[in-house]
């Protein structure tokens, strides 16, 4: 079977491989270098049960916690209960995980119940995995191509039988290709780019995302994007780890005082979307300064041997954590939402599978639990993985949403015109759009789309997004089809987020501040016009 596989992170690494191991033609595209991804970034560690003192029901139950009350139960069944195997794999594929002893060293962080996080070289969980899976990768996988940019999933939907895919087309310095595969995996990551302040490198675009719905694929859960409530407050946003605060830093205000304690009975380890609106809040108190993280009660030594490359960007920019707090504020950093999935990474497209960030399995609800991301993308690739040779269900993703009326909670869908956005045909009104410019975007979405939305600041969002269009499309590089890619999930998730008239999760509307149970229930979105 041909396959290709769109992205280099953990999720695209271990479909490549385990896709590769069972003798399928894997091509691996990648838009950067192999080894550059957010998994690379991730710093937190990966979380999964690994010692006896810990439970898979627990874990379940601080996933659905955190999820407030969204989350898809198969899903945090699957996500939690192949925890334990997926470590062992990792280790088989050479990660070098922290010991204690001949124990896995373990570390708490916000919303867990019992210290289970993994972690790689203290806070380089990321980098080590990514490292000894692109090794993996650059022995067994048939084709990789790097530099080399996804534009569009090719869907065949002639010849009397259901749209089905056919390959991808892809963009490379010597121009556009083809690639054929009667199987496209996406695994191309998150969207953080969509934001003025983001912990994801420059490579997070959203492009998976953004083709699966030119494609016709549905998106689910858009409007939940997670900030997260500690990064440097620098230029490029260095992430601080919740594990700095698992391990006992805590949050202050410009005049020193501690503020968490009176917003949460959790403090500093309340969920990440009650900590990231409570420091927001203290840097409207003060004229948008940042707040200060407080981890001097650490110790140099621990702080040094436990975050080296955290203490060494505190270096760069000449602060020492170990005596001073340093200065952070929220970030855009996880995006809960995605295209719409099964608990095997199927889409509505056969064919088209979704791993990691880049998809909605419904295991992250409206607030994904700490370092619970990177387990996802190793659990839900291997599954997609086993799942490519057998018969595509009807609508697989739907059957999670349809059983949901046995809760009286019907699914709410967001039907999405883009063909004007990505400029093949003239807005009805015959006005010319100016040029989309990235910046103004990511200071739009930040200000209106960001961590506290009201309806008129979505409404004034979504009227200058109408006012914007790409480069024409025979004049794009890759940076212009991000831009697209960025301008049609701004137009999805300003969308969603105008949908859900209540707070929940990463959520949150001023004007509808309470949570409705009424409306635990997903938002689907997709493109109204074949595009």
């Amino acid at each position: 079977m041909r396959v290709v596989v769109v992205g280099s992170g953990v999720a695209g690494l271990i479909a490549a491989v385990d896709a590769s191991a069972l003798g399928h033609t894997v091509t691996l595209v990648t838009k950067a270098d192999l080894g550059e991804s957010n998994t690379h970034y991730a710093q937190g560690g990966i979380s999964a049960v690994t010692s006896r003192d810990d439970s898979v029901p627990e874990h379940v139950a601080d996933t659905l916690v955190a999820g407030a009350g969204l989350c898809w139960p198969e899903a945090v069944d699957v996500l939690c209960t192949e925890g334990p195997a997926s470590i062992t794999e990792l280790v088989e594929w050479g990660v070098e995980f922290d010991r204690s002893g001949d124990d896995f060293a373990r570390g708490l962080e916000a919303a867990h119940s019992h210290p289970r996080i993994l972690h790689v070289g203290g806070d380089a969980t990321g980098a080590g995995i990514s490292r000894a899976l692109v090794r993996a990768a650059r022995n067994r996988v048939a084709e990789i191509l790097e530099y080399t940019f996804l534009i569009d999933i090719a869907v065949e939907r002639e010849g009397g039988r259901p749209p089905h895919v056919t390959g991808v087309t892809v963009l490379t310095a010597s121009g556009k290709r083809t690639l054929d595969a009667e199987v496209v995996i996406l695994a191309s990551g998150g969207a953080g780019q969509l934001f003025r302040h983001t912990t994801n490198p420059t490579v997070t675009t959203g492009d998976g995302v953004a083709a699966a719905m030119r494609a016709g694929a549905v998106l689910a859960d858009l409007e939940f994007y997670q900030f997260h409530p500690t990064a440097l407050a620098v230029p490029g946003s260095f992430l601080i780890s919740e594990a700095v605060r698992g391990e006992g830093a805590i949050l202050l205000n410009a005049a020193g005082e501690r503020f968490m304690t009176a917003i949460d009975p959790r403090a500093e380890l309340a969920p990440r979307d009650v900590v990231a609106r409570a420091v927001q809040a203290e840097m409207r108190a003060q004229d948008g300064q940042p707040v200060l993280l407080d981890a001097t009660g650490l110790g140099k030594q621990l702080l040094d041997e436990r975050f080296p490359s955290i203490t060494a960007a505190c270096r760069r920019f000449g602060l020492d954590w170990s005596t001073h707090p340093i200065p952070v504020t929220p970030a855009a950093h996880y995006w809960m939402g995605g295209v719409a999935t099964d608990v095997d990474g199927r889409t509505s497209i056969p064919g088209l599978f979704a791993v990691g960030e880049v998809g909605c399995t419904g295991a992250h609800g409206a607030n994904r639990l700490a370092s619970n991301s990177l387990l996802e993308s190793v659990v839900t690739s291997r599954r997609a993985v086993a799942a490519m040779s057998e018969p595509w269900p009807d609508n697989p993703p739907h059957a999670r949403w349809n059983s949901l009326a046995d809760r009286v909670r019907p699914v709410q869908e967001v039907s999405l015109d883009v063909s004007g956005i990505i400029a093949k045909r003239r807005p009805a009104n015959g006005k010319k759009r100016d040029t989309v410019d990235r910046v103004e975007l990511q200071s739009l979405m930040w200000d209106n789309v960001g961590l506290a939305r009201t309806r008129d600041e979505l409404v004034t969002a979504a009227k200058q997004f109408d006012k914007w269009r790409p480069v024409k499309e025979e004049n794009r590089l890759f940076t212009d089809w991000e831009d697209l890619n960025l301008l049609m999930l701004a137009h999805a998730m300003t969308a969603s987020a105008r949908a859900r008239h209540e707070s929940r999760g990463a959520h949150y509307r001023l004007d509808f501040p309470t949570t409705r149970p009424e409306l635990a229930r997903p938002i689907l979105v997709k493109a109204s016009t074949d595009v």
